[in-house]
């Protein structure tokens, strides 16, 4: 086992771990991972309920309510749509016949909306399928708003084998690309699920936090380039500027000081006024930095380096002043948003959630009940659970490589700062550790309670009580009890 060290190098992989025999009574890892949850392994050998049971169970397609509106739906014509940077590749077969028609939509979004309106004319409003590759968030916006149309989004995963089971030869073309896709609407929308969006505010929601956290990571890389630079002409910079490259005083102090030689030009007076103006006012750090500026020493005088690093640093200067200040309007409009969501409460109940996870969790869930059928659905949906593979007497469990990344980690990163908030969730994590489990292995599987807890409140409409559950972990007598009373341990 590899004991993961930062959670995106865990979202990047997955331990690979032992099944035990099916024709034995051993319980191996794999079984003790998920032991002592709300998942129970049965005497005989049997799990129960356990995610990769879930998939076996839903290895078959099951005929759920929303599919069998889909096959029972009459529509007027079934449209493929192949989409790329200059055109959109049109075929469309009309119901009850076998002919295809092919088009071609050129230029933007006035040439799409004139193609839906000709449609809305000549089927007289009566309902079509269209069938799209997946990423098409942009054809997606513009024909959600026709009540006409019935969306079908799929995989690119599946369109490339379905192709793949026709041409061997492996040819790829748009128009042929878009026949599949009509075709697969046609022929095979009984397993397909129509796509319906959630109400506004959970789409403002998901929009604003996953926004935020691409400027997070953007944050992020321009504070790496920014260290990276400095390190190589200006490395007192480090020090002067704080803890953190990413804070508005740091990004001034570079933007009017952008080398050691400026610095030293400046008066001690004009330094220490500009520490005060940032709200940097402890004058034992103040005098300290004084201190080392007047005792520094340019690491090179090359000018080439330095005037071609001060443009670059001030630019990134500039960059991270602009990221921050977006980062903090996203944090007000969550904020607001969040509260305004009808489910808010159940989410801001969640013991260490804040705005910020609180409202990832219920982005990730969203508002339409009726999508996830049940837990299990939900935790496949957002790749926690784990992918069972099995052939021969050969068992393998790994991770899930179809998830929506950002869905995936707003649980894992929930089920890690859960362990400093929630009393049942330390003991779960202590007693993991105790059995020598390593941190991203019990992380996955708290994150795997949690959404089993968090979709029935979520179902019921019913907030999070700790209270509550700690009551039916004593019912139950769980092992947790044990180690509740027991004093915090380190985390990772």
């Amino acid at each position: 086992m590899h004991r993961k060290q930062s959670l995106d190098y865990f979202n990047q992989s997955f331990e690979r771990v032992p099944v035990r025999s099916r024709s034995t009574n051993e319980f191996s890892f794999a079984d003790a991972y998920f032991n002592a949850s709300t998942i129970r392994l049965s005497q005989n050998g049997s799990n129960a309920c356990s995610p990769t049971n879930a998939d076996q169970l839903n290895t078959k397609k099951k005929a759920t309510p929303m599919n069998q509106n889909n096959q029972n739906q009459s529509f007027a014509a079934f449209i493929g749509l192949d989409k790329s940077d200059k055109k959109i590749n049109v075929s469309l077969q009309r119901c009850g016949t076998a002919k295809i028609e092919r088009s071609i939509i050129k230029g933007g979004a006035e040439a799409l909306h004139a193609w839906v309106a000709t449609l809305c004319t000549r089927f007289a409003h009566r309902q079509v399928a269209i069938c799209l590759e997946q990423p098409a968030a942009g054809l997606i916006h513009g024909l959600m708003g026709y009540d006409f149309i019935v969306l079908f989004p799929i995989n690119p995963m599946t369109l490339a084998r379905y192709r793949e089971a026709f041409t061997p030869s492996r040819a790829k073309d748009d128009p042929t690309d878009a026949d599949f896709l009509c075709e697969l609407v046609a022929l095979h929308r009984e397993q397909l699920k129509a796509w319906q969006p959630d109400d506004v505010c959970t789409r403002k929601l998901r929009h604003l936090t996953q926004a935020r956290r691409r400027s997070v990571n953007m944050r992020t890389r321009l504070s790496n380039q920014l260290k990276a630079l400095l390190k190589g002409y200006f490395p007192q910079a480090l020090e002067l500027c704080g803890d953190e490259l990413t804070t508005p005083m740091a990004c001034a102090l570079l933007q009017k000081w952008s080398s050691l030689q400026q610095l030293k030009r400046a008066r001690a007076e004009t330094i220490r006024r500009f520490y005060y103006a940032q709200n940097a006012r402890r004058g034992d750090v103040i005098e300290k930095r004084l201190a080392l500026i007047a005792q520094a020493v340019p690491l090179t005088n090359d000018p080439a380096l330095i005037e071609s690093s001060i443009i670059t640093v001030q630019a990134l200067a500039l960059g991270l002043r602009a990221v921050h200040t977006a980062i903090s309007r996203y944090d007000r409009e969550i904020a607001r948003t969040f509260a305004q969501h009808p489910d808010a409460s159940l989410f801001a109940a969640l013991p260490g959630s804040g705005t910020a996870y609180s409202a990832r969790l219920l982005a990730a869930f969203g508002s339409r009940r009726e999508l996830f059928e049940s837990a299990e659905a939900m935790l496949n949906f957002s790749g926690v659970a784990p992918v069972l593979k099995r052939s021969g007497q050969a068992t393998l469990i790994h991770r899930r490589y179809a998830r929506p990344l950002f869905v995936h980690q707003s649980f894992i990163e929930y089920a890690n700062e859960s362990i400093r908030h929630s009393l049942w969730a330390r003991a779960f994590y202590q007693m993991h550790k105790a059995a020598q489990k390593s941190h991203w292995v019990i992380i996955r599987a708290l994150a795997y309670k949690w959404i089993r807890i968090l979709f029935r409140c979520w179902q019921e409409r019913t907030p999070y009580d700790e209270i509550r559950y700690l009551r039916s972990l004593q019912k139950s007598r769980s092992p947790l009890l044990q180690y509740l009373a027991q004093p915090a341990i380190q985390t990772a």
